[in-house]
């Protein structure tokens, strides 16, 4: 039995999934949300140009944005991160929780958003600072 948070989840899903699929260019959305992150892979047609490609995904992105509860999603293009979300979305309309599919969410994400250096805290005794020898 689903819980109240997944099934809202799952109609977000939905809805997120259809604000994609009406941008021009766009033949399939496939759409994962844990909690507040909502994570979007778009299939466009595999001859387009990688300019065109970015535009597609741009305007996917700006569509989303004027939806108030898709304006955090994040957004791909990637065949693989694209398909990989769609496997998500069918376990999870098949019932299984949305949490065991946290790691792999989180490996999505992170290819979708890499490192910025300016979210990297600073470590005490780091590896990268040499310490003294004498």
């Amino acid at each position: 039995m689903r819980s109240a948070e997944d099934t809202t989840d799952l109609a977000l899903k939905d809805h997120l999934e259809n604000i994609a699929e009406k941008v021009n260019g766009v033949k399939k959305a496939h759409a994962v949300v844990m909690g507040n992150t909502a994570v979007v892979g778009i299939d466009v047609d595999g001859d387009l140009t990688r300019s065109r490609v970015g535009t597609i995904k741009y305007t996917v992105a700006e569509a989303l944005k004027k939806d108030p509860r898709g304006k955090n999603a994040l957004v791909t293009a990637d065949m693989d991160l694209s398909s990989r979300i769609a496997e998500i979305g069918q376990h999870i309309q098949k019932g299984e929780p949305v949490s065991g599919f946290a790691s792999e969410l989180a490996d999505i994400v992170g290819r979708i958003v890499p490192q910025l250096p300016r979210d990297v805290k600073s470590r005490q005794n780091s590896p990268s600072s040499p310490s003294p020898t004498r």
